[in-house]
């Protein structure tokens, strides 16, 4: 698939399950439609198949055993959704060639409070390594195509991930970084040190960014390209920033992916699809422009 001119991934799902009707509340996110309305999770997967993407991520970014204990669940409640997760992704691309990557958000994330698109949260990598390794293992049981970790905010928890991506390397995956600007991760740290803590992972197929302003994207392709030659990824959001208090974006520009897209292919990108703000609408545009 990476030896293709450009792999088109899905958008983001908060954003089609909106469209769809779903509500989110609480430390679950997507989560919670997984765990009330499983078909509609379904479906929004499916719009972003019939949009032509050729990846599409599980509902699984923000599920973690502690969200689920302080929502009043169990632990094992938590690992029954995260497999579940990824039996309803594979139920939408069934028969497709669509492949499924099990969503690997980060620990801040969980906290539902934009942690991660600030960093610097305060504990040590093998908090991490813990943390991350405990919800892989468990998707790893359903046997995801690849891992999608994203939005990953410091070098502390991409040292954390490197660790822990090396115990599933049957798994290929693909690490992407939220940033501040076009040089930054969240953290304030260097991109450059971000995606150097992952070399030598033999599964990490892929390194970019998620969630960040697109006119970011290609100067952030441009200095990991300075680091690396593995493929690059972006799906960024539609810009705008993240109020965790209301949990809505402000100020996102309408401006097309594909309106883009020239100047990230120059940048070496070759993975492309959206986050935050870009539903299925979004993806088929981009595969029309991809097309054209």
């Amino acid at each position: 698939m990476l030896a293709s001119q450009c792999v088109v991934l899905d958008g983001g799902l908060s954003t089609q399950l909106e469209r769809r009707g779903a509500t989110f509340h609480g430390s679950l996110w997507t989560g919670r439609a997984l765990l009330e309305n499983p078909e509609i999770v379904r479906q929004a997967h499916l719009d972003f198949v019939e949009a032509g993407a050729e990846i599409i991520s599980t509902a699984s970014y923000q599920l973690s055993r502690a969200g689920f204990v302080s929502e009043g669940m169990t632990a094992k409640d938590a690992d029954r959704a995260l497999i579940r997760s990824v039996e309803i992704a594979r139920e939408a691309v069934a028969g497709t060639g669509v492949k499924v990557a099990a969503s690997i958000g980060p620990w801040g994330a969980t906290q539902h409070d934009g942690s991660e698109y600030r960093g610097n949260y305060g504990v040590d990598q093998d908090f991490l390594e813990d943390f991350h390794r405990a919800r892989m293992k468990v998707l790893a049981e359903a046997q995801p195509d690849y891992w999608a970790v994203e939005t990953i905010p410091e070098v502390s928890e991409a040292r954390a991930l490197a660790s822990v991506l090396a115990e599933f390397s049957d798994i290929p995956a693909w690490v992407s970084f939220s940033c501040r600007d076009d040089a930054h991760v969240a953290s304030g740290e260097s991109i450059d040190d971000a995606v150097v803590a992952l070399a030598g992972v033999p599964n990490v197929i892929a390194v970019g960014v998620n969630c960040v302003p697109p006119e970011n994207v290609a100067g952030l392709a441009r200095a990991i390209r300075e680091v690396t030659d593995l493929p690059m990824i972006a799906y960024p959001n539609r810009g705008g920033i993240w109020d965790a208090a209301t949990g809505d974006w402000e100020g996102q520009s309408p401006r097309a992916l594909g309106d883009w897209l020239p100047q990230w292919r120059d940048a070496g990108v070759s993975m492309v699809g959206g986050c935050c703000g870009h539903g299925a609408a979004e993806i088929s545009a981009l595969k029309q422009t991809l097309s054209a």
